[in-house]
């Protein structure tokens, strides 16, 4: 049996988030008008200290001096410091733990804070090496004990010496001591541990580089809370996608690589090879042949309301969870609609308009948007009315209507709302414009031809009192609506816009943010909820287990066969959730024991497996 390797873990600043004796600083100095300045005072010393700058037993000396603390604020700084321990170490405290024969604390601080914190995280105390105050009579601190190697500078490398340690020896640390461990040969690796704080003068030295415990569990193949470290999860942004997404991106640990110009096939297939996470625009377009390069890829994030241009079902046959941001234009294309209602009211130029106030607007298709608008007209005067084919409840004053042609013979305006269903297509024609009044308007924002523009044509030749308002794109119609279209466009009681209406910095800006949030939320717990074309799936935490998820064809006996390979290891399921589309079966199994390599390869060969991935 291969014997574990040793860990040698800096304390301030690595296993924890902070470093000691500035929080130190923040208690004694709670009530002084100096702390601030202070405080200030000793982050800078630290920091030089750490750098390399300033001899370290100066440092220390300096710093003590400022405290002027006792053994309560110590006991005081413990407990703080137990809240505080750095995320990453946090989550893998069950695997750090059952490693602690071989795992060493060795800092340049003090043990007397040091060891309850260890001592309560599962360590051996044992197995800190730290530095130990000097009190007077009265319990306050007066030095230090100046015979410790580790109160001057090179003494970790000196105390690492002394313990012989017999086998491969991996330091992580933050500071310029740490390094000097493995820059006076007495350890295998240094891994500069960049979680809280990047000392560049160390980085300029260092080789190897770690933001998170994970990364170097996962490089050392041990166990560890994540099965693939965030800092080795690739994500691609193409042209249009906020610079705010990838900042989400970059905070939850991801590398973000963001082109800004648009990729032909050719270079973006090339791309997808590598690439774990890709978001896009609506203008780009997803195709089978370019899915066939992905290798790696989990998710696509739409950066729009409108995934027209992705093939689901080749997204779905590769494992490749799509999410778009369905309602962050909602505000936005309410607001617009509204605007092109005020612009209409006002008729042509040079002529006599009216207000909306006390006009009545019917809207149709009673959704986010439409409901949106319907707040938004009345807060102007108007009267509302909708209708919607399912029961919703109205906002405000709204006032449903059980039949259409009820609303349309009465409102001055309509707007419509409906969704991308096949069966809209067209709906609005003919018999829709005759039940309208003569001098109603039509206002329409939409991605597909749910006016039939021949019939909107006719009517408004024949009815000079009637006018429009239309958001189009015109790449997204048929070229004999695009015919009709030019015609409409050229009469003056219409507006027209270029598919612009959901097109705000406020828009972008959510999309920025509910994109990334879904896809982290996915790759951390699985959870599919809002997923276009993944079973939707929602499962809670469960504590003390493994996670594990399975994609699969959606045929029978998949799930059996599943629990049949739990069951002949031996694996107690504490949880276990399937949800399924016509095509797609998505199981989601916490295990509450270690399961041995050959599970995982049982899994994988199971006949309608499309994707299987260890969770943590």
């Amino acid at each position: 049996m291969q014997k574990n390797p040793y860990f040698i873990i800096d304390f301030d600043s690595t296993f924890t988030r902070v470093e000691a004796l500035d929080v130190l600083a923040e208690i004694v100095l709670a009530h002084s008008s100096k702390k601030d300045a202070v405080v200030q005072a000793i982050h800078e010393i630290t920091n030089r200290g750490m750098n390399g700058e300033l001899d370290f037993r100066e440092s220390l000396t300096l710093r003590l001096d400022l405290l002027k603390a006792n053994k309560d604020d110590i006991h005081h700084l413990a407990e703080r410091l137990k809240a505080q321990i750095s995320p990453s170490f946090e989550r893998n405290q069950k695997h750090l733990s059952a490693l602690k024969d071989t795992v060493y604390v060795v800092s340049n601080g003090f043990k007397e804070f040091i060891v309850p914190v260890i001592e309560a995280y599962g360590l051996l105390p044992e197995n800190v090496y730290a530095n130990t105050f000097v009190y007077d009579e009265e319990g306050n601190i007066i030095g230090f004990d100046t015979e410790n190697p580790l109160s001057r500078n090179g003494g970790k490398s000196l105390v690492i010496k002394d313990l012989h340690l017999n086998g491969d020896v991996y330091v992580i640390g933050d500071g310029a001591n740490d390094l000097e461990i493995w820059k006076a040969g007495y350890a295998n690796k240094f891994y500069l541990f960049t979680e809280n704080v990047e000392r560049e003068k160390v980085k300029k030295e260092a080789d190897h580089f770690a933001s998170t415990v994970d990364e170097i569990l996962y490089e050392l193949n041990l166990a560890r809370s994540l099965s693939y470290p965030k800092t080795r999860i690739k994500v691609l942004l193409l042209e249009g996608v906020n610079k705010e997404a990838a900042l989400a991106f970059e905070k939850e640990g991801y590398q973000v690589e963001i082109i800004d110009r648009p990729l032909d096939d050719q270079e973006l297939a090339g791309k997808l090879k590598t690439v774990n996470i890709l978001g896009l625009t609506s203008s780009q377009k997803i195709t089978r042949d370019l899915l066939k390069n992905t290798k790696r890829l989990i998710s696509l994030g739409v950066f729009s309301s409108d995934a027209s241009k992705i093939d689901m079902d080749a997204c779905s046959s590769h494992g490749v969870a799509v999410f778009n941001a369905p309602f962050s234009h909602v505000r936005s294309v309410g607001e617009f609609t509204l605007g092109n209602m005020l612009a209409l009211s006002r008729g042509a130029k040079g002529k006599m308009g009216h207000e909306i106030r006390g006009k009545k607007l019917g809207i149709v298709g009673y959704g986010k948007i439409g409901s949106q608008l319907g707040v938004l007209a009345e807060n102007l005067g108007m009267e509302v009315l909708f209708f919607d084919i399912a029961d919703k409840s109205p906002l405000g004053n709204s006032k449903k209507c059980s039949q259409l042609d009820s609303l349309l013979m009465q409102v001055d305006f309509v707007s419509i709302h409906v969704s991308e269903l096949p069966e809209n297509r067209h709906f609005f024609g003919k018999s829709f414009f005759n039940a309208l009044k003569p001098s109603a308007a039509v206002l329409y924002c939409g991605n597909i031809e749910a006016v039939k523009l021949e019939a909107l044509y006719h009517h408004l030749v024949e009815n000079t009192a009637f006018s429009c308002a239309l958001d189009l794109n015109p790449d997204k119609l048929s070229s004999s609506a695009l015919t009709w279209l030019d015609k409409i466009k050229a009469m003056d009681r219409v507006l027209f816009s270029d598919g612009i209406s959901a097109n705000t910095l406020e828009a972008e800006m959510d999309r920025a943010r509910f994109i990334p949030e879904k896809i982290t939320e996915y790759l951390n717990s699985g959870n599919t909820m809002g997923s276009l074309n993944f079973p939707n799936l929602f499962v809670p935490a469960v504590k003390n287990a493994h996670r594990l998820l399975h994609i699969h064809k959606n045929v029978p006996n998949v799930l059996a066969r599943i629990n049949q390979i739990f069951a002949s290891h031996h694996i107690n399921i504490l949880a276990q959730s399937l949800k399924t589309t016509n095509s797609l079966g998505y199981v989601v199994t916490d295990v509450d024991t270690e399961y041995p390599d050959n599970l995982l390869a049982e899994m994988k060969d199971i006949e309608e497996t499309i994707w299987f991935r260890v969770l943590y």
